[in-house]
């Protein structure tokens, strides 16, 4: 199917919707749109209807200025989801996305079915706030802090074996907004739902790289807090599960929504 474009006051959010069956919505990370789950997608095979859509600020939706805050972008999903005439669906969030998907979860509960948090946060120590404090003022100073980021999101077997992949995933970062993404960013470092988390009614999946800084640790304790929940680690990853391997992560998110 074609993107679409659903348009709520002045915001402008391109979306695709293709499939049969039980819907299941994909929200990505920061500095990227619904082509990151091209990968994943290609493996997860038929039986659900997929949505998927570029969050504000990112990809060819609104880019607004300005202060960004987690219950805007659960809005614009809900007011999606009207739009659409989706009254429940299965919800998965990669990074940012996972932590817009916790709050969409709390929110809504009555909404969401089963919910899929991938490479997210929540329950975040000293160590863990000090490298979201010190990674967000680099952005605020306008250093995009490739080396960091890189380290964290692949593994160095994976950048070995794809030498041209830095250069696009700095190309693709490129068109983004710098303002923007040190906005959205802000509420990656800001956003912990631990205390709220004993309140999600739906089945949920909590899962990361082996690799991923502090990720492991927080899917279990996150998993921990939730009521129906079950933690996963994906052995020799990092960050970027939709790249380093998306066959897994589609098998992933597939084996825990068929379940």
């Amino acid at each position: 199917m074609a993107d679409a474009f659903f348009r709520n006051r002045t915001i402008d959010t391109r979306y695709r919707i293709e499939g049969e069956g039980p819907v299941v919505t994909f929200i990505h990370g920061i500095g990227s749109n619904l082509d990151a789950w091209d990968s994943v997608l290609e493996h997860f095979g038929p039986g659900y209807r997929i949505l998927r859509y570029d969050l504000r600020g990112f990809g060819q939706s609104t880019r607004i200025k300005g202060r960004y805050e987690i219950g805007a972008f659960v809005e614009d999903l809900m007011n999606l989801l009207h739009h659409l005439e989706i009254e429940r669906c299965h919800l998965v969030g990669f990074s940012l996305g996972g932590l817009i998907a916790q709050a969409a979860a709390l929110m809504y509960p009555d909404t969401f079915d089963r919910l899929v948090l991938a490479s997210t946060l929540g329950a975040i120590d000293e160590d863990d706030q000090a490298f979201l404090d010190d990674r967000y003022a680099q952005l605020l100073k306008g250093d995009p802090g490739w080396e960091k980021a890189i380290a964290n999101y692949f593994s160095p077997e994976f950048l070995a074996a794809n030498p041209g992949h830095i250069e696009k995933l700095k190309a693709d970062r490129a068109k983004n907004d710098p303002e923007i993404f040190a906005m959205a960013y802000r509420i990656i470092a800001e956003s912990d739902f631990a205390p709220y988390l004993h309140q999600i009614r739906s089945k949920t999946l909590v899962f990361t790289g082996e690799h991923d800084r502090a990720s492991p640790r927080m899917a279990h304790a996150m998993a921990a807090e939730i009521p129906d929940a079950e933690a996963k680690v994906l052995e020799g990853l990092r960050h970027n599960l939709l790249v380093e391997d998306p066959r897994l992560m589609a098998a992933t998110i597939r084996d825990f929504l068929d379940g």
